[in-house]
């Protein structure tokens, strides 16, 4: 009996837990957001080809990592490392930023599964993706 009970709060704090996510506003806007979402928009334009090229992937974790160094000719390749950077960084700081917006920076981990899950379901074909099985082409 007593596990049960244990269970039946555990289900409780979780169906709890869950509610109050479902309540958070991941499309906020307040100037942090909007200053790393403009940003994010300004990088776009360079990202874009090596998104296409397969060089630069998105990852199962809501960010973005060098999938083929070989597919951006050497001298190149310090600028694309630091465009991904760069990316990350403002993708770090908007799932904080958003978090932080809707009183609840304990959801940052949440934030950022969310915006992955959306990312990799909005990229383009031919885009690769990384999963629980490595990278795969879309």
């Amino acid at each position: 009996m007593k596990s049960f009970i244990k269970l039946a709060v555990l289900l409780f704090v979780a169906g709890s837990c869950a509610s109050a996510w479902a309540a958070a506003d991941i499309e906020i806007n307040t100037p942090g957001v909007v200053a790393l979402t403009q940003s994010m928009q300004a990088r776009y334009p360079q990202l874009a080809p090596h998104y296409a090229s397969g060089a630069v992937g998105l990852t199962s974790d809501g960010f973005v990592a060098v999938h083929d160094a070989s597919a951006v000719p050497l001298a190149q390749r310090q600028a694309v490392n630091a465009l991904v950077a760069a990316e990350n960084h403002d993708r770090k700081a908007l799932y904080s930023e958003i978090a932080r917006a809707n009183g609840h920076p304990e959801w940052t981990d949440d934030i950022r599964n969310t915006f992955a899950q959306r990312w990799i379901q909005r990229a383009q074909a031919g885009w690769w993706i990384q999963g629980a099985k490595g990278w795969a082409k879309k």
